[in-house]
């Protein structure tokens, strides 16, 4: 058996949904030379240099390495191959001492509040032009205001909002241990709360859109409009800095951002109180008033272009 053959195998037999990061990286494995390898066979340190010769990062290293012990760990006592989950171990440990994995490096980049606003104008404008359009306008807002992150915002549905309690449901919530079935309650704040309620109710999710279409669109605008090096995660830095900023302590702004671990939130304790730089953010305003032009879609018909509900014209002596 080959090692592509034992991640075949989890990937089948987990009847716990993988996520998609872990997803993603086991099929890169695949695509390497270690896995057509037999298992018996396997060189894990050797693997890392090779990656390491290739460009990849020690980060990205270390995350492969992290998602194939999953395989290690249940692939000798569940189907008896030959994959040590010790050696897989002490593979690990090497492969760290020797420099060759090292955890991700945390991003301290942050947008300006010029950069939001022609961020926030762009999609403003696309968004009157295309009111079928994903409303990144609002979406941005609501990814500083709620600190969730992208894939959370997709998932987060009317159902899940407790609109007295001023919190949501946030399921599925990475952390480094189980990300499946972990739901936390995460408090809302007002602005945040008020973005949801200016959202239109057209389907079970409060921001249906994919996680692909938000990505694309960040990402166009971003090369579109010259701001360099800023990813949509970014905000999501931005939205938990604020609340320090505005004097959360470290249990406070758990309760927001969902932290379980506060020793995750020690890199943001250097911040100081010095006030809030959205409080006369002109743009909260437009993220928090309903929009007209957003209509309820419905399947496109032959001859229609965008498929978008329009007012049907009423006749001369039709009975309304």
């Amino acid at each position: 058996m080959t090692l592509s053959d034992a991640i075949d195998k989890y990937v089948e037999d987990s009847t716990k949904e993988i996520g998609r990061t872990k997803a993603q990286a086991l099929k890169s494995i695949k695509e390497f030379d270690i896995a057509d390898k037999h298992c018996g066979e396997i060189d894990i340190v050797a693997f890392a240099k090779e990656k390491l010769k290739t460009g990849v990062a020690p980060e990205t290293v270390a995350n492969y390495l992290s998602h194939l012990s999953a395989v290690f760990t249940v692939a000798g006592p569940a189907w008896n191959f030959p994959l040590d989950e010790r050696a897989m171990r002490n593979a690990m440990i090497v492969a760290k001492k020797l420099g060759l994995t090292q955890k991700s490096r945390h991003r301290d980049r942050r947008p300006t509040l010029d950069e939001l606003d022609q961020l926030m104008a762009h999609f403003l404008d696309r968004s009157i032009r295309r009111p079928s359009s994903v409303p990144m306008h609002r979406v941005i807002a609501f990814a500083i205001f709620s600190t969730r992150r992208q894939d959370e915002i997709t998932r987060i549905t009317w159902a899940d909002l407790d609109k007295e309690g001023k919190r949501v449901l946030v399921r599925d919530m990475k952390n480094p241990g189980e990300k499946i079935g972990n739901d936390v309650w995460c408090d809302l704040l007002d602005p945040a709360l008020a973005i949801i309620e200016a959202m239109p109710k057209h389907a079970s999710q409060i921001f249906p859109y994919s996680t692909d279409a938000i990505s694309a669109a960040f990402t166009r605008a971003t090369q579109f409009l010259g701001i360099e090096d800023l990813r949509f995660h970014d905000l999501r830095h931005e939205g938990v800095s604020r609340l320090f900023e505005i004097g959360y302590n470290v249990p406070h702004a758990a309760a927001v951002s969902g932290h379980r671990s506060w020793t995750s939130l020690k890199r943001y304790t250097h911040l100081r109180q010095t006030g809030d730089k959205f409080e006369a953010w002109t743009w909260t305003a437009e993220v928090t008033t309903p929009d007209p032009r957003q209509r309820k879609r419905r399947p496109t018909r032959p001859g229609s272009a965008t498929g978008i509900r329009t007012k049907p014209v009423r006749r001369l002596g039709q009975i309304s």
